[in-house]
C-alpha cells in the first residue's frame, strides 16, 4: 500500500518520502483558490494574529474547513505548523484578516505540491530541539512553545502550541518548553527500551537559552523558581540521572525556531531543510507508480505567467508520462 488516509508514501531500499499532493489539490479545489501569487514562506516574518484584526466573517464555515484541513497537512509539512497553530486559535470568531493568512498558506502550498518529509537510514541517535517565543500572543500574552525530535536527520515528532499559562520571563517560558520535551523524550526512551532498541549515543536536548541550561544543571533550588518547582525538579532529576544530555545551540541554528515564529524566506528555507521537508526526490521517481496526480499538477500551473509555464513544461517533459499529460490538456 502506497496511499493511505491522504498520504502518499514512495520508497526504495534506502529512503522514504511522504507527501499529500492529492489532499492539497482537493483543498485548493474546495476553496476555489485562484491567482498566480507565489509566496516563498507560509507567513510573513514577525507577523502575529489578533482577534481584533479585520472584520468578523459572516460565514466562518469555509475558514474552519480550510484551517482544519491545513492542520492535517502538517503531518507531512511540519514547516507550516506555526502558521496553522496561529490560525487554529481563531476558529471561534475568525475575521477577514485571519482568512487572508489562511489563503496565504494555501498559496504557499499550491506551488509546492510534492513537498513532504524525507527519511533515510542512519545510526540510531536521538536529538531533540526546543524553543519558545515569549509573550507572542497579542491577546493574552501567552508564549508559544515549539519542539522537534529527530532520529539522526529524520524528524519523528514535533509540536507548535501556545502555553497554558502566562510566563513572566523568557527563561520561564523556555523552561516550560524544556520540561515538555523532556517528558516526550523520556517517554520515547522508555518505549524504545521496551522494544529492546539500543542507542548509539546519549539522548541530547538542544536549547538556545543559556539561563535555562544553567538552571537545569544547578543543584541549588532558588526561591524565585518555586512557581515552576515541579518542572524544575523533573528536568533536574533527568539531567542528574543522565537520562538526557542538555547542550547549547545558537539561535541561528535552532531548527525548533520554525515552530514558534515567522521568518524571512531565506531563514525559512534553511530551517525547512533541517526538518528534511523536501521536494519529491529524483532518486524515487522510478518508484512512483501513481502518475495520474501529475495531470492535476500541470493543470494547477495553468494560471502561471507564460514564461513560468514554459519553464515548468520544459522541466516535466523529461518524464514520458508528463509529456502525455501535456498533450492531453492541449499544452503540446
Amino acid at each position: 500500500m502506497t496511499y493511505f488516509i491522504g498520504i502518499k508514501a514512495t520508497r526504495n531500499s534506502s529512503s522514504l518520502h511522504l507527501r499529500q499532493t492529492r489532499y492539497i489539490i482537493d483543498i485548493l479545489d474546495r476553496v476555489q483558490l485562484t491567482g498566480i501569487w507565489l509566496y516563498r514562506a507560509p507567513c510573513v516574518s514577525g507577523s502575529k494574529l489578533s482577534k481584533c484584526d479585520g472584520e468578523i466573517l459572516p460565514d466562518p464555515s469555509e475558514y474552519r474547513y480550510t484551517v482544519g484541513a491545513l492542520q492535517y497537512v502538517t503531518l507531512t509539512c511540519p514547516n507550516i505548523a506555526n502558521s496553522v497553530n496561529q490560525l487554529c486559535q481563531h476558529m471561534q470568531v475568525p475575521t477577514s484578516a485571519h482568512s487572508i493568512v489562511a489563503k496565504h498558506v494555501l498559496q504557499y502550498l499550491k506551488h509546492r505540491l510534492d513537498y513532504g518529509l524525507f527519511y533515510k537510514p542512519g545510526s540510531f541517535a536521538i536529538n531533540a530541539y526546543c524553543d519558545s517565543d515569549w509573550a507572542s500572543d497579542l491577546d493574552d500574552r501567552r508564549s508559544t512553545c515549539g519542539y522537534g525530535i529527530f532520529i539522526r536527520p529524520n524528524l519523528i515528532s514535533w509540536s507548535a502550541k501556545k502555553q497554558l499559562v502566562v510566563s513572566k520571563s523568557s527563561t520561564e517560558a523556555e523552561y516550560w518548553c524544556l520540561a515538555l520535551i523532556t517528558a516526550e523524550v523520556y517517554w520515547l526512551r522508555m518505549l524504545l527500551r521496551e522494544l529492546q532498541v539500543s542507542f548509539a549515543s546519549a539522548l541530547v536536548t538542544w536549547c538556545d537559552n543559556i539561563n535555562v541550561l544553567s538552571l537545569a544543571s544547578n543543584l541549588i533550588f532558588h526561591a524565585w523558581l518555586k512557581h515552576i518547582g515541579v518542572d524544575y525538579h523533573f528536568v533536574r532529576e533527568k539531567v542528574a540521572n543522565k537520562d538526557i544530555l542538555l547542550q547549547h545551540i545558537p539561535t541561528s541554528l535552532q531548527p525548533a525556531d520554525i515552530f514558534t515564529k515567522g521568518h524571512t524566506a531565506n531563514r525559512f528555507y534553511f530551517f525547512r531543510d533541517k526538518l528534511s521537508v523536501i521536494d519529491f526526490p529524483a532518486s524515487l521517481w522510478e518508484n512512483d507508480k501513481d502518475k495520474a496526480h501529475y495531470t492535476k499538477i500541470v493543470e494547477r500551473y495553468w494560471d502561471l505567467t507564460p514564461s513560468c509555464l514554459i519553464f515548468v513544461s520544459l522541466f516535466i517533459l523529461n518524464f514520458p508520462f508528463c509529456k502525455q499529460t501535456l498533450v492531453k490538456i492541449n499544452l503540446l
